[in-house]
């Protein structure tokens, strides 16, 4: 997972309460068994004009124009501001995977579904949660001035506005631990790697028939 310090990113205003994970990214999408290639189907029926399935070349696709990331102000958006309950619905993780293979790499918001907030910090995004009343304001911000960035100090857990204006956030130690250090859920196992492969020696060593397999 990449190690999350400081970042500077434009942000995108996705100026709707309640977006469910569905929408983030489409059941029809969660077929892979694999953990890549969400990004390109993020927000996927409403980026599209027609119906996507799994294997299509976006390229071939018709781009929805009123929606908002496909407006070229926000190309490369990498900061998603939102709005109060955002990723209620399904547990899935792919959600999280789309955003962050999308591009984004922070999401600003009132509220989040619990699940969707914890799978968040597992899969490298941050998560932010502003009071209501500042969000508005970061939205009225982004509508008004093209171009508008944020900068997300992880290690002074503060919002810094292009005014200098800085807005304090909470994240828990041991998730803003994990960020900083680029760990995830294997990372933090891996590493114990030595003491699970001295444990693995051992046991093996006193109950050698453990190593054996079973012929059918």
């Amino acid at each position: 997972m990449k190690a999350f310090t400081i970042h500077k990113g434009l942000v995108a205003p996705m100026d709707r309460e309640n977006v469910d994970t569905d929408a983030i990214i489409p059941k029809q999408f969660l077929k892979s068994i694999k953990k890549t290639g969400f990004g390109p189907n993020l927000f996927d029926a409403w980026r599209y004009l027609d119906t996507g399935e799994p294997g299509q070349d976006p390229a071939s696709r018709k781009p929805n124009p009123d929606f908002v990331l496909n407006q070229p102000r926000y190309a490369g958006a990498s900061v998603l501001l939102a709005r109060q309950n955002f990723g209620c619905g399904s547990s899935r993780e792919h959600a999280p995977w789309a955003l962050d293979q999308y591009g984004f790499r922070v999401i600003i918001a009132p509220s989040y579904a619990d699940i969707f907030f914890n799978n968040s910090f597992k899969s490298g995004l941050l998560p932010i949660v502003l009071p209501e009343a500042q969000v508005a304001q970061l939205f009225d911000e982004v509508f008004a001035f093209p171009g508008y960035q944020l900068t997300i100090d992880l290690e002074r857990q503060v919002v810094i506005k292009p005014d200098g204006v800085e807005l304090p956030f909470d994240v828990q130690a041991f998730r803003k631990s994990c960020l900083i250090n680029g760990l995830d859920d294997i990372g933090l196992t891996l590493r114990h790697k030595d003491k699970i492969e001295a444990f693995e020696k051992e046991r093996l060593a006193t109950k050698p028939w453990l190593a054996h397999t079973m012929v059918s």
